[in-house]
């Protein structure tokens, strides 16, 4: 027996030796679209995405902010794929109420293709509904208002009420026993592209983020990009809730740097801001296509680094690692460096990396290359054709290891998507993660990929049903 990815098991002994068939559209089309659940805390965001999915997923409590950050996940609706995004609350900070909708509600705007509105339909439209309402009816997006905790027919009326926060007909759900999902999700999925807005948009300067812990030297780079021997082109800026995105032009080329001023944090300030930092960075890696982490140089990497860092691979965006105060670096600092690189992100070797001073503006010009790189890296494409020789003589010469008692075989394989760049292995077996990796280091040898994250995923030829007589 063997597990397959999605953690069925299959019973390897009943297959049938049969030829491969070619994979699916679904195999092989673009990044499922993604749906955005946001609302206040505790109105049922998780337990809604728990009911869309069919399985517990989200972390669910009766504590308002138990979801701090987004998460996504793989969702099937009558046959169309695509991610739903869980998103934490915004805290019911008088102060800061207004700052956390806004900011919660325009990366939603930004990086989903369709928002879901989630209302308490008991407690009513409240000041923070109303803000995010008012926000959301700019976004241009398609918007679906879900009153929640209608587990009756008594409960209508409350959910009719929200037909005030004018951004169309209120769905009457109740997400802990699943009454009225199903009509909600079929008016969703009927809005939806194919493919991701942002996975198709190709026009225009490539979007750049620029991010890493507080104090590293954000500012100081930017204005360095922006500075006398580079010109910004223009600010543009979107509905006056949006962050400011700069146009940079380097090197005769313009770029777009998506705004993340929202990264630093203020001694003094509440938890609710450390959590609007964190919202800021996911949306600033979410809103780009290749991200230059910041890292500081002068001293050790620690765990805010790291945070970042996995934000980054999670999001499969390009990247660039930028070793920034390295004027400040002596030769010893430079042998740590060398060592905590190969102690701490050995599983980022691919990762293009550039030694720099904001300050000074040393080797800040080398950044152009390794953007452009990383990129092109992202976007590469190899045909199946290729893909599949070059796959038959590695395996011949390295098969995969033996688990229980069978040799997996890989029937077929296919590049599912660029950006990143997703290999489909089909397969007679599993494939144990320490092949996995070995493969990508293969694939890296032969086709180079620096700078761009790689994705392998498996899928077990399912054992045939005997024909019936």
């Amino acid at each position: 027996m063997s597990p397959t990815d999605d953690g069925t098991w299959v019973d390897e002994s009943d297959w049938e030796s049969t030829e491969f068939t070619e994979p699916t559209d679904d195999e092989t089309a673009g990044p499922p679209p993604v749906v955005a659940v946001v609302g206040r805390p505790n109105v049922g965001k998780s337990t809604l995405v728990n009911r869309i999915l069919g399985r517990r997923e989200a972390v669910v409590q009766d504590v308002p902010g138990v979801t701090r950050d987004r998460v996504s996940y793989d969702a099937l609706w009558t046959g169309h794929r695509f991610v739903v995004q869980d998103t934490g609350g915004w805290e019911p900070d008088a102060k800061g109420l207004q700052q956390l909708v806004a900011e919660q509600a325009s990366v939603a705007m930004r990086t989903a293709d369709a928002v879901i509105l989630v209302v308490d339909a008991v407690v009513g439209a409240t000041a923070g509904d109303e803000a995010a309402a008012r926000i959301l009816r700019r976004s241009g997006k398609p918007v679906f208002l879900a009153a929640n905790k209608v587990d009756s027919d008594k409960g209508e009326s409350d959910a009719a009420a929200l037909w005030s926060l004018g951004i169309g007909e209120p769905f009457a759900v109740s997400a802990i026993h699943g009454r009225g999902v199903a009509d909600l999700l079929d008016a969703v999925v009927a809005a939806l592209p194919e493919v991701a807005e942002s996975a198709s948009t190709r026009g225009g300067p490539r979007r750049v983020a620029l991010v890493g812990k507080p104090n590293v030297g954000k500012s100081s780079l930017l204005n360095r990009l922006a500075g006398d021997e580079r010109s910004v082109v223009h600010d543009v800026a979107g509905t006056t809730v949006d962050p400011v995105d700069s146009l940079i032009e380097m090197d005769g080329k313009v770029w777009r740097f998506v705004d993340t001023a929202g990264l630093r944090r203020k001694v003094g300030q509440a938890s609710g801001h450390e959590f609007y930092a964190s919202v800021r960075t996911h949306g600033a890696i979410d809103a780009a296509e290749v991200v230059i982490v910041l890292i500081d140089g002068s001293v050790p990497l620690t765990e805010q680094d790291q945070r970042v860092l996995s934000m980054v691979i999670e999001s499969g965006r390009a990247l660039v690692l930028a070793f920034n105060k390295w004027d400040l670096v002596d030769e010893e600092r430079r042998y740590q460096i060398e060592k905590e690189i190969d102690r701490e992100l050995v599983q980022l070797r691919w990762a293009q990396r550039v030694n720099i001073s904001a300050k000074t503006g040393r080797a800040v010009q080398k950044l152009v290359p390794a953007l452009e790189g990383a990129l092109a890296s992202w976007d590469t494409r190899i045909s199946t054709g290729r893909l599949n020789s070059w796959i038959k003589e590695v395996v011949a010469a390295t098969p995969p290891p033996v688990r229980g008692g069978k040799q997996p075989r890989i029937l077929f394989a296919t590049q599912a998507t660029a950006r990143p760049p997703t290999f489909v292995l089909f397969t007679s077996g599993f494939l144990e993660a320490g092949y996995r990796r070995f493969l990508e280091r293969r694939l890296r040898e032969t086709f180079g990929f620096e700078g761009s994250p790689i994705r392998i995923n498996v899928r077990v030829r399912e054992k045939r049903k005997p024909k019936s007589r």
